[in-house]
């Protein structure tokens, strides 16, 4: 195998790779995601992991694995993107108090050898507690969580915010790494 490149910017999926002992390069994918659909479909979250590898192809060498993700809050069959803003964040994190969603990693592997590409997802299940619009407001104003899929990381969430969960952590956190792992030994 050959050079392995992560196609993504995110600090999250850097910090699983690297703690995976898994060697790797990073070149951002410039693909530009789709935020208009908001019914899930498993074939939607993988196919957006796929156009993240694919479009990374380009910008590598012809030995090389690029890995490609994206991960989503759904609930109620509904994606639950990034929040536009503070109030946005806040009526989400509402949405998902007292109950349980799935997130889902779609996970897409490329060999830009043998251009064999492997697609497949991994969906944990997270239950929030019952929380105050006080514990929303300073969850929201302490950690800023802007830039994540429901408006929330399950690896900053203060004690008592989470009931719990089921799957892999690593996947709700954004890259499921025995499922990386998997893809990569197929390609």
């Amino acid at each position: 195998m050959g050079k392995i490149i992560l196609a993504s910017s995110s600090p999250r999926r850097r910090d699983i790779m690297k703690n995976a002992n898994i060697k790797f390069e990073i070149i951002p994918s410039p693909y530009i995601e789709d935020h208009t659909t908001t019914v899930f479909s498993y074939d939607f979250i993988e196919g957006l992991a796929s156009n993240k590898a694919l479009a990374v192809v380009p910008l590598a060498d012809n030995n090389s694995v690029i890995i490609g993700a994206d991960t989503v809050v759904v609930v109620d069959d509904e994606i639950l993107g990034k929040p536009k803003d503070r109030e946005d964040a806040i009526n989400t994190i509402r949405r998902l108090s007292g109950r349980t969603h799935i997130v889902v990693t779609g996970t897409a592997v490329v060999n830009t050898s043998t251009n064999v590409l492997k697609t497949a997802s991994s969906t944990s299940h997270v239950t929030f507690e019952n929380l105050t619009d006080e514990q929303i407001c300073s969850y929201i104003d302490n950690f800023k969580p802007f830039d994540k899929a429901g408006s929330y990381g399950i690896q900053e969430m203060p004690e008592g915010y989470i009931k719990s969960y089921t799957g892999s952590l690593n996947n709700i956190i954004g890259l499921d790494i025995d499922l990386v792992k998997k893809l990569l030994s197929e390609v």
